[in-house]
């Protein structure tokens, strides 16, 4: 027969069970991706090869690299930085973020229109930005001015495609850039 202790310790147990559930399931559900082009779900999985940093943050939509980034600026070389000039980003958005033919991505206080803000309010965060760098987007007020999808598991993307790490390394870089001084939400 089981005692009042027994039953208690046995209560606190499934009580504890239950929040760790429910709490990995908010984990899950705080990470829904959306597609910038047409604001439906943006479905991308974890996979076998995708690394400790991008598994974390398809669960969390917090970007590991982006804090990592800035407290060691060395890593930027070798990581977001190689991707985003191997990639050809540089050809439409700078190679110092300044922006050619597509919006600045150092957000510069300049004269042009995409110099003082983002493309999208979304680009605030770095779950926003990955977002479009992923899925592509279209220019707000621009004619016939795409980003293509970047991502290896959505279709239509270039080549061969980025991996969800390679995209979160972008990310981060872009925010190393960063000379505006609107707040950084990124840095939350």
């Amino acid at each position: 027969m089981l005692g009042f202790k027994s039953i208690k310790a046995a209560l606190l147990i499934s009580m504890l069970g239950f929040a760790g559930l429910t709490a990995t399931t908010q984990a899950s559900a705080a990470c829904n991706l959306v597609n910038t082009k047409d604001g439906k779900p943006l479905v991308i999985k974890a996979t076998e090869t995708d690394t400790p940093q991008a598994k974390e943050f398809l669960e969390t939509c917090v970007n590991p690299y982006t804090k990592a980034y800035i407290k060691d600026p060395t890593l930027i070389k070798t990581g977001g930085r190689k991707v985003y000039m191997y990639n050809g980003c540089s050809g439409c958005h700078g190679g110092k973020l300044e922006g050619v033919m597509a919006p600045s991505l150092a957000k510069n206080g300049g004269q042009g229109a995409f110099d003082t803000k983002w493309a999208y309010a979304k680009h605030s965060t770095d779950k926003g930005m990955f977002e479009t760098i992923a899925s592509g987007g279209t220019t707000p007020g621009a004619s016939g001015a795409v980003m293509p999808t970047w991502h290896a598991q959505v279709a239509d993307h270039v080549s061969d495609g980025l991996s969800t790490d390679d995209i979160l390394k972008v990310v981060a870089y872009i925010r190393t850039g960063y000379l505006g001084d609107g707040e950084k939400d990124w840095l939350k």
